[in-house]
């Protein structure tokens, strides 16, 4: 027996035929409703704090609906050659103006882009503790001059003090290597170089033990933390403000005085570098990386739970979690923002 097929209308038809032609959208995060997921890579140095600012980044473009690769571990000035080169999309270790050298030389911004400010109130300079500071009425660095003022912080037996410094080829190490000259501490002053981390470590047992101190701050740090200015460490000044050209050029004294000391550090800004074509590409990617900050008060904590040994991948990532949620309404603010670019 024939069946009767039923006849389907013109418009249904060509409907149809329109549909089946029309290209597959892209696939979207259900969750976010944004852009189809690109693969973002990122990196930071051995500064452990670094990674904590990296993974509340991270966080946000997950949510973002970027996919993230695990950060690696680049020191820098590499770093920003991997940046420029296109090995990663983006840092958070953008420090200026110290690390301005290290931008430019690595392709400047032809290359590369300097993004938002991820902690704005950064301070660097020399402390040392304030019972010495005290008994012997120091209040300036080139008091060092004195071999009698610079033996109080020999460690090492031979007559100098020893000045902790931080990590060879770091923009600080540049500078105090510049202000023992400008200073006129050689003869009474040594740098000592190496894992920063590590250095401080010793300082601050040296510390515990009733023994002077001298060494480069910076905050935020978990040393903040720990020695606190005014209680534990004061700041020392400096006789006039000198630092290597290619770091800072033309600044004066304004440009390093904190609270009306002059630090003979600039303050600095942490910012985002990021590779130029990345962030043309990923418009939302960018607004994010405008958007982020992380206070150096919340870095200063985060950076003694690292110290007391909180300090695996799998504990920073819960750190910034951490963040996230006690910081919920400015971040989901962030995130409409970058959404809507």
């Amino acid at each position: 027996m024939l069946k009767l097929r039923k006849k389907i209308p013109l418009f249904v038809l060509l409907t149809s035929l329109l549909i089946a032609c029309q290209p597959t959208p892209p696939s979207q995060d259900n969750t976010t409703g944004s852009t189809p997921k690109v693969t973002v890579r990122t990196g930071h140095s051995s500064w452990v704090e670094e990674h904590f600012q990296t993974e509340i980044v991270k966080i946000g473009l997950e949510k973002l609906g970027y996919e993230v690769e695990t950060p690696k571990e680049i020191e820098y000035p590499a770093l920003y050659i991997s940046l420029a080169n296109g090995d990663l999309d983006y840092s958070v270790v953008y420090y200026t103006p110290g690390h301005t050298t290290f931008f430019n030389n690595a392709g400047g911004q032809e290359k590369l882009e300097a993004v938002g400010i991820i902690t704005p109130d950064g301070i660097q300079g020399y402390q040392i503790d304030r019972k010495t500071a005290q008994e012997h009425n120091i209040t300036n660095l080139e008091q060092l001059k004195d071999p009698k003022i610079a033996k109080l912080f020999d460690s090492d037996g031979d007559g100098k003090a020893n000045l902790v410094g931080c990590n060879p080829g770091w923009a600080c190490e540049l500078i105090i290597e510049h202000h023992l000259d400008a200073y006129g501490l050689r003869d009474t002053v040594e740098h000592d170089r190496g894992q920063y981390t590590a250095l401080l470590a010793n300082s601050l047992t040296r510390y515990q033990e009733g023994q002077s101190i001298i060494f480069y701050a910076y905050n935020p740090h978990w040393i903040g933390a720990t020695l606190k200015p005014e209680e534990d460490v004061i700041w020392l000044e400096v006789p006039f403000t000198d630092l290597p050209p290619k770091i800072a050029e033309n600044m004066m004294e304004e440009d390093t005085l904190v609270d009306g000391k002059n630090l003979g550090f600039p303050k600095t800004e942490q910012r985002i570098a990021a590779n130029k074509q990345f962030l043309a590409d990923n418009p939302m990617a960018k607004r994010w990386l405008e958007l982020v900050q992380v206070p150096a008060k919340d870095i200063n904590e985060e950076s003694l739970r690292i110290k007391e040994g909180e300090n695996t991948p799998e504990d920073i990532r819960r750190h910034a979690e951490e963040w996230v949620e006690n910081n919920q309404d400015l971040f989901n603010s962030w995130l409409e923002k970058a959404r809507n670019e």
